[in-house]
């Protein structure tokens, strides 16, 4: 079995696959103190609830969090007898590799989010990932992660809000009735849902006049559901695509291994 493992600023999430069907889902916050033995612990317990009997043989990992890696990495050979795939590392090879500025090292999550597009999607696609930070990757006709755009997340905003305004208080995100709202809550609420509602329509829609060609808008992330209920933002909704972007890179990977060793 295959272990994806996608570490943002938040949260990370733990994906296990049985050839090409994920099993499991399983999602923690993100902290670098946690150490080996305590991913093991709360990821085995888990597995036991859901009466799993996995037999891990390859992980690998997407991180924004680089100190969080080093502890994955003793998990891996501790409790899996492995050496973790880790995108973004030299030893990790691309399907594709991005066409950026010479330098620039583009996320691991990005990267794995243009690698599961293109798979699905065949390329020309804007993947709008909702995470910590609200990510546009726009993935060329080869695969390619070209480049994007990255605004504040909305639970950032949200928290922000809160803290720079005393009289404010935090709210949950979600779809209000009216875009006029009639006290403190549904004015930020409105605020929220409608501002980034716009916002994902307005940069979507300069991102495909600067292409210059016909694209599909793929949205991904914790809060991508709830955004296509505002209006036609996404042609599709896949909480997974990250997941499955890193189950696409590491069989690229073990390919090319084969035909180097035949």
């Amino acid at each position: 079995m295959l272990l994806t493992i996608d570490c943002g600023n938040t949260n990370t999430v733990f994906s296990l696959w049985d050839g090409d069907t994920i099993v499991q889902t399983w999602r923690t916050s993100t902290d670098h103190r946690r150490t080996a033995d305590q991913y093991y612990v709360w990821l085995s317990t888990l597995m036991q609830v859901r009466g799993i009997k996995a037999d891990v043989s390859d992980v690998v990992i997407s991180s924004t969090v680089p100190r969080v890696v080093f502890n994955l990495r003793v998990l891996c050979d501790r409790y899996f007898d492995c050496r973790p795939l880790v995108v973004g590392k030299p030893e990790c090879r691309l399907p594709v590799p991005p066409r950026v500025e010479e330098g620039v090292r583009p996320g691991p999550d990005r990267l794995a989010n243009a690698a599961g597009a293109f798979q699905r999607h065949g390329g020309h696609v804007v993947v709008v990932d909702f995470g910590t930070a609200t990510n546009f990757d726009v993935v060329a006709e080869d695969g390619a992660y070209i480049g994007g755009v990255i605004a504040p997340g909305v639970n950032l905003s949200l928290e922000a809000l809160h803290q720079g305004a005393a009289a404010l208080p935090h709210v949950d995100i979600s779809r209000p009735d009216r875009v006029i709202g009639t006290n403190t809550v549904a004015c930020i609420q409105s605020g929220v849902f409608w501002g980034y509602t716009g916002l994902i329509e307005g940069i979507t829609q300069r991102i495909k006049a600067e292409y210059g060609r016909p694209m599909k808008v793929v949205g991904t992330g914790g809060l991508a559901a709830l955004f296509a209920q505002a209006e036609d933002l996404f042609d599709v909704i896949e909480d997974d695509l990250t997941m499955y972007g890193l189950r696409v890179i590491h069989d690229y990977n073990k390919a090319m291994a084969r035909q180097e060793q035949a």
